[in-house]
Parts: structure tokens; sequence; C-alpha cells
């Protein structure tokens, strides 16, 4: 399609992808079948096709877009579905990060709106302040849970979640070093994970240490338009990663890890950090590439609904989602209708779209259903939490099975709450 960005706006290295992937686009519409908010609404505008439109006149007019573009660019999951689909190979993510960042720096939002998206870049990224903010919400959830819209939806969630203590990390040795990258909301929610991935590595002669001066992989300020503030913390990262001289770098949230394999787009822009961020994004693992498969006997014979998160499937092209692994621990693997749907977590947006997010996951549950699975794995800690629930069975991440399976402790989510209040994870 023709574009009139201009060379001027071009010299700017963000704006030349963008410019490039709407040249690439030919409109066909295939990638709307991917869309899970165009299969939902049936809406153009909430589709990618519909969406580059408006991103392109957004961008082109370098003006504040308007309220009816805001909204459906909003509404994008960034699942990277339409990606995958796409037979012109346009990167969507290029166009609609371009799109977020504009917004954020150009359009005036009402101020509940403001205050949310602040809240969320501010408290979620920092694991001590939402740790206190999920007791808060345990403590007042008679009132707090009855609150109207994403503050209410955010103490159910809240009340959901079992107390989680943090031990150290099992002490391994090994050939290789793998440097574990802290995160932010795992660590408030469910630091069992990597002590179970860590377990799992060290059986494989990979030992694990946690990447100390690290934080945030920054991907939730990226997906709110927040370039600035998703670079500083691209950069602990980097910084970190460079001094601790392990040989690779694992994240065990696979939104987090893809984020981390496109740090070099993200300083597309900034010559002495590029580099850097190529050497780091080279270096990130996904932990479906470190687990290899190992013959072992889960202690249960389960059926287990494998769901696949987008940004493993579309974002890491890792199709199959490291399901080997989860076979060879003993695990009867069901594969989910409509799999390539997003289940409507995406990071922050089941706070900031709660009524598209309830939905997809409605959807998503329905087709698990269907399986007659009796539990759910999922790689991705937005998915984990965004699917758990008193309609679904117990959701657990693959590391905590195959390390079940391997001699380690029964997942929290399969024992009673009250065997989960007592137990301590073992160092």
């Amino acid at each position: 399609m023709r574009t009139e960005l201009g060379p001027d706006r071009c010299a700017d290295p963000h704006i030349a992808a963008v410019e490039r992937n709407l040249r690439a686009c030919v409109h066909c519409g295939i990638c709307t079948a991917t869309c899970p908010t165009y299969v939902l609404t049936g809406d153009e505008r909430d589709g990618p096709r519909g969406r580059i439109v408006m991103i392109q006149r957004m961008l082109e007019q370098d003006a504040p877009p308007t309220a009816e573009a805001v909204h459906h660019i909003d509404r994008c999951l960034s699942c990277l579905g339409c990606r995958s689909a796409c037979p012109s190979s346009v990167d969507y993510a290029r166009l609609v990060d371009q799109a977020r960042a504009h917004i954020h720096e150009t359009y005036r939002r009402p101020w509940r709106d403001r205050w949310m998206r602040a809240s969320i870049a501010y408290v979620m990224v920092r694991p001590a302040l939402l740790g206190a903010g999920l007791r808060l919400a345990q403590l007042f959830a008679p009132i707090a849970t009855r609150w109207p819209g994403s503050i209410g939806l955010m103490a159910r969630k809240a009340v959901a979640i079992p107390p989680a203590e943090k031990t150290p990390l099992p002490k391994s040795t090994g050939a290789e070093r793998v440097a574990l990258m802290p995160g932010c909301v795992q660590q408030a929610l469910a630091p069992s994970i990597d002590r179970a991935a860590a377990r799992v590595l060290a059986r494989r002669g990979l030992a694990s240490a946690e990447l100390d001066g690290a934080g945030c992989c920054g991907a939730l300020a990226h997906h709110l338009g927040r370039r600035d503030e998703a670079k500083a913390w691209a950069k602990r990262a980097i910084a970190a990663f460079e001094k601790s001289g392990a040989a690779h770098v694992l994240i065990t949230a696979t939104g987090c890890a893809a984020h981390l394999a496109d740090y070099a787009q993200l300083f597309c822009d900034e010559p002495d950090w590029q580099p850097r961020a190529r050497v780091f994004a080279a270096k990130v693992r996904d932990f479906s590439d470190l687990a290899t498969p190992r013959p072992a006997y889960a202690p249960e014979h389960l059926s287990v609904a494998h769901h696949i998160p987008c940004s493993l499937q579309h974002g890491l092209k890792r199709a199959n989602g490291g399901e080997a692994a989860l076979k060879a621990a003993g695990y009867a693997l069901r594969e989910i209708p409509e799999s390539h749907l997003c289940c409507g977590s995406a990071g922050s947006y089941s706070l900031l779209q709660p009524e598209m997010a309830a939905a997809l996951r409605r959807r998503k549950i329905d087709n698990i259903a269907m399986l007659e699975a009796d539990i759910i794995a999922s790689a991705n800690i937005g998915c984990l939490t965004h699917l758990a629930g008193p309609d679904a069975p117990p959701v657990v991440h693959p590391a905590e099975l195959i390390d079940w399976a391997e001699g380690g402790p029964r997942p929290a989510a399969l024992r009673p709450k009250s065997a989960v209040a007592a137990t301590r994870e073992p160092r």
C-alpha cells in the first residue's frame, strides 16, 4: 500500500519500520480470521486490517488520534496471531507498538484511564508494591471485591491468589550458567515457578542464578506506549547480564521472554545500545529450549490441556510450546480447540479491557471444558492467573509439572489450600 510518511519522518528508525510494513500490507484480510477481537465482534476496526488503516492515518497526519482510533487500537491484544498468518510477512508489532507510543505522547485520556495506566506501570513492575497491594486487597476483600470496574476486578483476582513465599533458588552446579531474570509480577504471584525451573535445569547440568540488578523486563511499560520507561528497564537487564558472565538468560514467563528477544528493535534508534541489545537478545532462551525431554513418571495419571501462550506461538515462534518435555514426563497432553486464539490475558489487557478479556477467557474455558482435562498447563504468568478460577481446572506452569514428575514437590495449584499455606519450598 502507498504511504505518505516522507523521508524526514522516516529518518526515525521506528517510523522507517512502520513505513516498510505499511508498504508490505496488501489488505488481503487473511489476518482477520486469526484476530481474537475480530472473531468476537466482526467489526473491521477490531481487526488488523482496520487497525492498520487507522494507524497509517494517525501517523501520516502526525497529530493526536481520534477517540475512535484509540478505542480500537486499545482493544488490540498484541497476540501477533496476525503476524504468523500474514502471507506478506507484515510485522504488525512494529505498527501497533509505534501507534501506542504515539497515542501515549499525543492523546489525553480521561483521568480515570490515565490513573489506571500509571498505576499499572508503577505498581505491577515492583514486586514488593504488588505484593503489598495483594495483601491489602485480601484484607479488605468484602468491600474491595464489590467495587465496579477494573479496581474490583483486581481485588477479585487478588483474593483468588494464594499467599506466596519467595525462597532462595536451589543451589546447583553445571558446565553452563543460566542467568534467571526475576521479572516482576511472577515474583509476587508465583515465585515457586522459578524454583521449579531451577531444579529442572539442575538435573540437566545447568546452573541457575538470579540476574542481580535486573528487574522488570519492560514489557508492561512497552505495551502501554511508555517507550522511555521500557528502555530504562531494558538497560538495567542488559547491563546486569553483561556483568553476570552467564551463557544464557532465562525468564520463565513467555510474555517477558518474547519482549526480551525483541530488545534490538526497541533500541533501533540508539546506536550505542542496539548492538548490546542484539547480543543480549541472542542469549535469551525460553524454558522449553533448556528443559530438554527426559523420561520420567508423572506421580498421577493426569490429562493436561496444553495452553500455548500467544507470546510463545507467535512471539517466540515455538509452535509446539515445549510439549515434548511434558510428554516425556508422563503427562497425557490434549490440544485445545482454537489454540491459536488468545485467552484474553495479554499482560495488563485483562485489567484495561475487562469485558473483551472476559469474553475471550469464556471462549477458551469452553474449549478446554470439551477436553475434560484434569489440569491446564501454561507457560505465561498472565495466562495462568487469567484462566484460573472455580470454573476451570487447576492451572500450572510446565516447569512445576516437569519438576514434580522428576521428584520435586507437588505444584501448589494441585494441593489443598490448607496444605499450600503450610508447605515450604525445598531449598
